[in-house]
């Protein structure tokens, strides 16, 4: 009963980027933290509480007994923040301590416990600055594996030798991982990258972590063992992991949290119900990536030549595009009325809980990449930029999960790569491991989770210190 008392007097303050990918595994972190007796609120930008507004059911004050708040990030709702990455990103550093520490004083009233722990992820900095700033302890949560958590520890602080302007082409040597090449690093490292504020952001993250007091990951210890162990020495990484919805943990799926940021179209359902079992093609590049004219013909055409029906979400851009770039290829619609279906978005966790799938051939985000092994579901891997390229080679070589398209010289995909691998994935030689490795990943994703799972344990460890340090403080 005392522990209880205790806990009601513990309040958690999560600070997200204004992005689904942010946010979801956010409030998974957040319901559990809730069902270990604790208070929660995510605070996030205005721009995704306009956003929630439009698409989602929830309200904009809580979801599953998490309290949300929202400061504004200094730009208008309006402004293209994609187009213009470098400018947002330098404009929410400037903004976003500035109103996130108002925010604070704000919730600090009498009746509002005073928040015991801040978690942020590398994406938001800032953040450790202003928890240091109230005196309160921060967290970071990794949101991306924790083998970019090491890749970035270790760049960031000049340990290794990673590619430059004069050795562009170099192969990288890390404790816990196999040898990486330029194509198997997050494009943030490499000097090609033509975003200079999120290495900038990473660097203020990575190289001040004695602001952080845990560093938390989603991920799980038995799926990248290695890597977690190679980090114990430098700064250690607890995998809490994987922050997923729960219907691909087994769980009750009314017990889920999340928020789409899009309208899912729902009637994908009804057509995955009248195709057969492990046979379906699942295409989807997020909601970011917009592929060319080109690109795009040749996944069209491998998908068609395949003979297997597909689903293929193809979200339209939500700012301008040339040339028509991320369009599909005029007839192609007709030609494939019969084979497969395509949509602007789709409720994701369904359709790779849908025994119909037979493979996810996706771009490799982290949240992507967990919930389909999650679901058991093999990947054919096509990466395009920050942690995907690094993803695709967990995929590939580590967890041997599924395979990794490979361009030609132009850096195109040709439909005969898209074809070979949907053949290799389905009905190769290798098809029947690939599915009895994705099962393995499925069952260890479960038991991490699990009372007494290695995740849990990592969790109830987190909230015994959080607690711990509370009481200290008082």
């Amino acid at each position: 009963m005392a522990m209880k008392e205790e806990r009601k007097g513990i309040h958690v303050l999560m600070v997200a980027f204004a992005a689904q990918g942010h946010i979801n595994p956010m409030l998974r972190l957040g319901k559990r933290l809730v069902s270990k007796g604790l208070h929660v609120t995510l605070a996030t930008t205005e721009l995704a509480a306009h956003r929630m507004l439009k698409f989602s059911t929830t309200t904009t004050k809580s979801i599953s007994g998490i309290h949300l708040e929202f400061f504004f990030d200094g730009l208008s709702i309006d402004y293209d923040r994609k187009s213009n990455l470098d400018h947002y990103m330098d404009t929410l550093a400037k903004f976003g301590p500035i109103n996130l520490s108002k925010l604070i004083q704000n919730l600090s009233h009498d009746h509002v416990p005073k928040f015991s722990c801040i978690i942020n992820n590398p994406f938001v900095p800032w953040v450790a600055d202003v928890a240091a700033e109230h005196k309160i302890p921060c967290a970071m949560l990794c949101i991306q594996p924790c083998t970019l958590y090491a890749i970035y520890y270790r760049f960031f602080n000049n340990l290794n030798s990673f590619p430059s302007l004069t050795n562009p082409d170099m192969s990288v040597e890390l404790p816990g991982l196999p040898l990486l090449h330029t194509q198997d690093l997050p494009s943030f490292v490499l000097p090609s990258n033509p975003f200079g504020s999120i290495p900038k952001l990473f660097s203020q993250m990575f190289q001040n972590m004695k602001k952080v007091k845990w560093v938390l990951g989603n991920s799980f210890y038995e799926l990248e063992k290695e890597v977690i162990d190679s980090m114990a020495e430098l700064y250690p990484i607890r995998p809490i992991g994987p922050l997923v919805p729960s219907i691909l943990l087994g769980e009750d799926q009314n017990l889920d949290i999340g928020i789409d940021l899009w309208k899912p179209e729902e009637t994908c359902m009804e057509w995955l119900n009248q195709q057969p079992p492990s046979s379906v093609i699942y295409v989807s590049f997020g909601s970011n990536v917009v592929l060319s004219a080109k690109q795009m013909e040749n996944i069209a055409r491998g998908l068609k030549n395949s003979n297997h029906p597909f689903l293929w979400v193809a979200k339209s851009s939500d700012y301008p595009v040339k040339d028509g770039a991320g369009e599909l290829p005029l007839g192609f619609l007709e030609e494939t009325k019969g084979q497969g279906l395509i949509v602007p978005w789709c409720p994701q966790t369904k359709v790779l809980a849908h025994p119909a799938i037979a493979c996810f051939l996706s771009h490799c985000g982290w949240n992507s990449t967990l919930e389909t092994m999650a679901a058991g579901i093999p990947i054919i891997a096509y990466p395009q930029w920050t942690d995907q390229p690094t993803n695709a080679k967990l995929i590939g070589d580590v967890l041997q999960v599924g395979v990794k398209l490979m361009p030609n010289k132009d850096g195109v995909v040709s439909n005969e790569e898209v074809e070979r691998c949907i053949g290799e994935i389905v009905g190769g030689p290798k098809a029947e491991e690939f599915k009895k490795k994705a099962a393995e990943l499925k069952k260890g994703a479960r038991q991490a989770v699990a009372e007494g799972g290695s995740s849990d344990r990592n969790m109830q460890l987190f909230v015994d210190e959080i607690i711990g340090n509370s009481r200290v403080d008082a």
